[in-house]
């Protein structure tokens, strides 16, 4: 039987232990998450459902090169925040590093169009992650920009440079050429008389084919050829086939004359 006194200290050795333990509990807890605070930085970061490898596949399948920065001969990397809310969703979405307004608008398609990401956490809970993503575009060689100046067989002009030497020369069109009714119509066509391979649905191949051509002084399209990675089955030949049969164009204009451009546009198949 314990005495008064060894019951005394007994409890306060008990109380002394159940201090401590609640002192290390509280120690243990995290403290609130704040529910609309935006994190830059978190433990454990927000990803696309799919991951990563996913996220760029997205990207790149989906990225449509504007006509008009085309022919402006626009590219470079369009910086796009945006924040992860906790569901997944995605909101608050601008442009910080802006390059063109055809291109921002774009790349702000893209990142409002894909898929839903696994929310960040912070702290034993779901929190809000601002995060940038950068969407890059770059020209196809020899589309858009200045257009040479040629000689009526298509051959570049050379003036007279130094000590009587040639030297080539470049001329921006003051009026770059278009699609007569408007780029809109002309890619309305494209869609409309595209004939998508049986090889290439069968195996389920999509994506972009770069062709180039010659806009002539007529607006007829000519020298139509590849101008980037081939998709094979079937694609690289329909591309080449629907731009040869396209309407024609309204051509460029310099100095109140037609002259001759070299384009770059992508023809987009997809399943």
């Amino acid at each position: 039987m314990l005495t008064s006194v060894r019951r005394l200290a007994l409890l306060v050795v008990l109380s002394t232990v159940s201090l401590t333990a609640a002192q290390a509990q509280k120690k243990l807890k995290y403290p609130k998450v704040q529910a609309d605070q935006i994190y830059d930085a978190v433990q454990k970061p927000a990803v696309p459902v799919g991951g990563l490898q996913a996220y760029a596949d997205y990207l790149e399948k989906n990225q449509q090169y504007p006509t008009k920065a085309l022919q402006a001969g626009q590219e470079g990397t369009v910086n796009v925040t945006f924040v992860v809310e906790k569901s997944g969703g995605i909101s608050n979405v601008a442009v910080t590093q802006a390059v063109a307004p055809e291109l921002d608008a774009e790349a702000i398609r893209l990142i409002k169009g894909g898929p839903k990401w696994t929310p960040a956490e912070h702290k034993g809970g779901k929190v809000r992650q601002r995060v940038t993503v950068p969407i890059s575009y770059k020209l196809p060689l020899g589309a858009g920009g200045p257009a040479p100046a040629v000689a009526d067989d298509g051959t570049p002009l050379k003036p007279a440079g130094t000590n009587g030497a040639p030297a080539p020369t470049v001329v921006a069109p003051e009026q770059p050429a278009r699609p007569v009714g408007g780029t809109d119509a002309f890619f309305e066509w494209i869609q409309k008389n595209q004939r998508y391979p049986a090889l290439a649905r069968q195996r389920k191949v999509e994506g972009r084919v770069p062709v180039e051509f010659m806009i002539q002084k007529d607006g007829t399209l000519t020298d139509v050829k590849l101008a980037g990675k081939r998709l094979g089955s079937g694609l690289d030949e329909e591309a080449l086939r629907l731009i040869k049969a396209a309407p024609k164009w309204t051509p460029a204009q310099f100095q109140g004359q037609p002259v001759k451009q070299k384009m770059v546009l992508p023809v987009i198949f997809q399943l």
